[in-house]
């Protein structure tokens, strides 16, 4: 069955937020409504001198913007970008695809927001070194990666000596 979203009958509610310059307004989330299984959407509408969410980008999910009116500037990792009314913004998995938009303008900038969800996401965030796990909303602050091995060298330590006895 088609859902179908009326632009009349959208509804924009704040996005709270600690910083004044990452409050803007969404639309609910079209996609649960819509019994979506791997698409997330909605429409946002950011206001003149807002940015939206932290520059970031995903490692297991695509994203797309298509602003539907007013206008913003696009800051990825090749620079900044004008984007307009129509303009198609497409995001890959991975660093190469950091992004996020500044509403530079005097109208409100709304754009709609698809992403797909297939489980797990990791989210990067290079200015402030953080990585977010999706959709527990788990935030930790990357100052380092570290090797798969590393702190494992004394494995033989937590375990009982009857067990794996003496090297």
């Amino acid at each position: 069955m088609a859902t179908i979203f009326k632009k009349s009958d959208i509804r924009f509610e704040m996005r709270d937020s600690k910083l004044p310059e990452f409050k803007w307004h969404t639309s609910q989330r079209l996609g649960a409504i819509a019994n979506s299984k791997h698409l997330q959407f909605d429409i946002r509408s950011l206001d003149p001198g807002k940015f939206s969410f932290p520059y970031h980008y995903h490692e297991a999910s695509e994203e797309l913007f298509m602003i539907v009116s007013g206008e913003a500037t696009l800051r990825t990792p090749d620079g900044f970008k004008k984007v307009t009314a129509g303009d198609i913004a497409f995001f890959e998995e991975g660093p190469t695809s950091a992004h996020q938009l500044y509403n530079h303008g005097n109208d409100p900038c709304v754009y709609l927001d698809i992403r797909v969800a297939f489980g797990i996401d990791i989210t990067e965030y290079p200015d402030s070194q953080k990585i977010n796990i999706f959709p527990q909303r788990k935030i930790y602050k990357n100052l380092a990666k570290a090797d798969y091995l590393e702190g494992e060298e004394n494995v033989r330590d937590k375990w009982p000596q009857e067990i794996v006895g003496d090297e």
